[in-house]
């Protein structure tokens, strides 16, 4: 069977593994090598099967399949890399779903922040399947902590602004995210109120963007992008700047935290790849794969 590259494991590093024999080779070794192990009975024959190996600090390879009791031999059924994040980025009410083509899950969270529900790949689906079947789902100190994998970014600067600007944006915020709440429960008040204050919000972009560049208008901005659901293209500002580095193959990443539209959470991406120089309170623009661990 033809093995299929994951495009993001150049995220994490293998960007300059050329052919397709070197790959299968890496994933043969992150099996038989592995640093950590999940297993969890289907029926009476089969086993669902995690195995994760580690390359650097957080960033790694993972390998979802079945194991039969008669041979214990592992079949791979996918793989994808990991990047783990660090902090809490969300408190939101969580569904998750299985993939349709793998045994893997995805995680759909909507916060009040954004105002839009935020798909993501789960990183620790074996514990969400030990938790579910426990009832872990309905604990109210569920949380999530996103991290973001980069193939390439762009340092952009900063915005000026006046020394009113954050009081008056963290007001704004709180009005808002109360609003939507109400509009989640129906109230029609603030259904009207948020979709003239929608209205209100592209008159004046459109005003301003005859005469300015759409990076000074826009500060951060969060959206789904292409085709698939738990991608996105971020425009955040950076608050921390780490460097790690890649075990195997010696490519060093950076680990920016960077916050757009009140959310935060880690990015990787390879330091070769990111055009301009990161600092804290310049801005990162990137698209991500979108990965979360739901923390029980």
């Amino acid at each position: 069977t033809r093995l299929i590259l994951h495009k993001y494991l150049n995220a994490i590093g293998f960007h300059d593994i050329a052919t397709e024999r070197e790959w299968y080779q890496i994933l043969l070794e992150s099996e038989k090598k592995f640093s950590g192990y999940d297993r969890i009975a289907l029926d009476e024959h089969t086993d669902l099967c995690e195995l994760r190996r580690a390359y650097g600090n957080g960033i790694g390879i993972s390998s979802c399949g079945f194991i039969d009791e008669n041979d214990e031999e592992f079949r791979r059924e996918c793989y994808f890399p990991y990047f783990s994040g660090s902090g809490v980025s969300s408190y939101a009410d969580i569904a998750v779903e299985q993939r349709a083509s793998s045994p893997t899950y995805v995680g759909v969270c909507e916060d009040v922040k954004l105002g839009c529900s935020i798909i993501f790949h789960i990183q620790n689906s074996m514990e969400y399947i030990k938790e579910a079947a426990l009832g872990g789902l309905n604990k109210s100190s569920i949380s999530v902590t996103f991290s973001g994998l980069a193939l390439s970014g762009k340092i952009l600067l900063p915005v000026t602004k006046d020394a009113g600007a954050a009081d008056k944006r963290a007001e704004d915020l709180r009005n808002r995210m109360m609003l939507m709440s109400a509009a989640k429960e129906g109230n029609p008040d603030a259904i009207e109120s948020l979709t003239l204050d929608d209205i209100d919000t592209y008159a004046a972009v459109s005003k301003r963007i005859r005469g300015e560049d759409i990076y000074s208008i826009v500060d951060t901005h969060f959206m789904p992008s292409g085709l698939e659901c738990d991608q996105y293209a971020i425009l955040g500002e950076i608050l921390n700047i780490d460097t790690i580095e890649n075990l195997l193959t010696g490519k060093e990443l950076y680990v920016l935290t960077v916050e757009t539209n009140e959310l935060q959470f880690d990015v990787c991406v390879p330091v070769e790849k990111v055009i301009g120089e990161p600092a804290v309170g310049r801005r990162l623009k990137a698209q991500i794969w979108l990965q979360g661990h739901i923390n029980f």
